[in-house]
């Protein structure tokens, strides 16, 4: 079947569009868009995919796994570095681990960006099938 819609871009609302897109340009590697200011940021892959944060007043950040303030959305992040190891280096960025990790922890976690978005970072299974 073809594709009639392609993924060209995610936008999380946040209390501050260029703090976050920080934590994420830093996380991911991506561009910042030049045209970024304080209410909208944009980070941009190669590919023209665009992860945008725009400022929301009054923001009031997903409580997960609860569903007080629902998540609504969440990102997934193949990495193919040891999980240990990422996940400490997102915490320094500013990232926060909850304590619910539904997952096997040696294939996915679960962690928070500044702004209290939940996101997970999985281990990129390898050609042979084995992560």
């Amino acid at each position: 079947m073809p594709a009639y819609l392609r993924p060209a871009a995610v936008t999380l609302d946040c209390p501050d569009p260029l703090a976050l897109a920080a934590f994420y340009q830093e996380a991911t590697g991506l561009t910042r868009h030049p045209g970024s200011d304080a209410e909208f940021a944009a980070l941009t892959a190669p590919d023209g995919f665009t992860l945008g944060f725009q400022r929301v007043e009054d923001y009031r950040p997903p409580r997960w796994p609860g569903q007080d303030a629902p998540q609504q959305l969440h990102l997934c992040y193949d990495v193919d570095e040891d999980l240990t190891a990422t996940e400490a280096r997102l915490v320094a960025l500013g990232a926060a681990v909850p304590d619910h990790q539904p997952h096997d922890p040696a294939h996915a976690r679960v962690l928070t960006d500044p702004a209290g978005h939940p996101f997970c970072v999985v281990r990129e299974k390898k050609a042979n099938g084995k992560g």
